[in-house]
């Protein structure tokens, strides 16, 4: 008998498998084409970031929760099959965070820090830092492989993933835990409000300065594109961060809650497993939000997504006149 919160799931990560992989998709191949008016540096983040968005769709989304509800007891249930799954789960999710970290602090340096922006805003960083981040972080995550033990044996086949009792109790593995919780995404969370409040300070200093050597301060009225690049850059940055924020809010909470009063989430109650699962929701929908957030304050990134939208039709109509020829 499935509960409230799970019936709203089962449906509700149906709908966000299907959506997320089309608008992260969508998102790849037009950022892929560099149409959009973005620097190469912020164009590699972005697609970094979508590309490991779309793979926690598949592992988290469809390999998991939509495999959960809709195909109970097939191959992936196998216990080596669900372990590896479970750890390429964790790593896709922690790529997902930690590139909207890099992305942050790509964005604080070139707005904050002109000296070494020459240096580090380039290309060839944009592409080293996501593949360097994303090669340590599955590194991280290898030794999930041994925390897991067959919940049954058939016909010589070991099925389903139940946690290894050790897992609670070790030192060494409750330390390894800990750190985990820690590095995604207790630090992210902390990093990006830490640069994104430096950015804002920054911004403000410079908007003054600006203001007064261009008489801005006396009435003026003068353009600036300096400031208006700027300012589309940061509305790009706090939008993408503070939808990140947001969404994971709720999964933060719940661990500083179980952890704070020591409850064992195994024995959770309706609310607060409910509480839970709203959490675990949230954070899912977070890999799902980015396109609309570029669509919304992109709008080179819109015109590309129109011109997307038409050209199977515009094809039709060429294809048709060409057989009326």
């Amino acid at each position: 008998m499935l509960l409230p919160i799970q019936v709203a799931q089962k449906i509700y990560y149906m709908i966000v498998a299907v959506i997320g992989v089309q608008v992260n998709l969508l998102a790849i191949v037009i950022l892929s084409r560099g149409k959009c008016g973005l620097s190469i540096c912020i164009t590699r983040y972005l697609v970094a970031m979508a590309t490991a968005d779309l793979l926690v769709i598949i592992t988290e989304v469809i390999l998991f929760q939509v495999n959960f509800y809709y195909f109970p007891r097939c191959f992936l249930d196998i216990t080596p099959v669900c372990t590896v799954t479970y750890i390429l789960r964790r790593a896709v999710i922690d790529c997902s965070v930690w590139f909207t970290v890099t992305f942050s602090f790509d964005r604080f340096v070139a707005i904050c820090c002109q000296k070494l922006k020459t240096k580090y805003c380039t290309g060839k960083t944009a592409a080293v830092v996501p593949a360097s981040t994303g090669i340590l972080l599955c590194a991280k995550n290898i030794p999930f492989y041994f925390t897991f033990e067959a919940g049954m044996i058939i016909d010589n086949v070991p099925w389903l993933c139940y946690d290894n009792p050790s897992y609670y109790t070790d030192p060494g593995w409750i330390g390894f835990d800990w750190f985990d919780t820690v590095l995604t995404p207790l630090i992210p969370f902390a990093f990006i409000l830490l640069l994104n409040t430096l950015t804002v300070r920054h911004i403000l200093v410079a908007s003054r300065v600006r203001k007064g050597l261009r008489g801005q301060s006396k009435g003026e009225n003068h353009s600036d594109p300096e400031m208006e690049s700027r300012r589309k850059s940061v509305i790009l940055l706090f939008t993408i961060s503070g939808s990140f924020i947001f969404l994971w809010l709720l999964f933060v909470i719940d661990f500083l809650y179980y952890t704070i009063t020591g409850t064992d989430i195994n024995y959770y109650t309706v609310p607060e497993y409910t509480f839970q699962q709203f959490g675990y929701m949230l954070r899912n929908l977070s890999c799902c939000t980015n396109t609309f957030i570029y669509g919304v304050t992109q709008s080179r990134f819109r015109e590309q997504v129109k011109r997307a939208a038409k050209y199977p039709v515009t094809s039709i109509i060429r294809l048709m006149n060409k057989q009326n020829k």
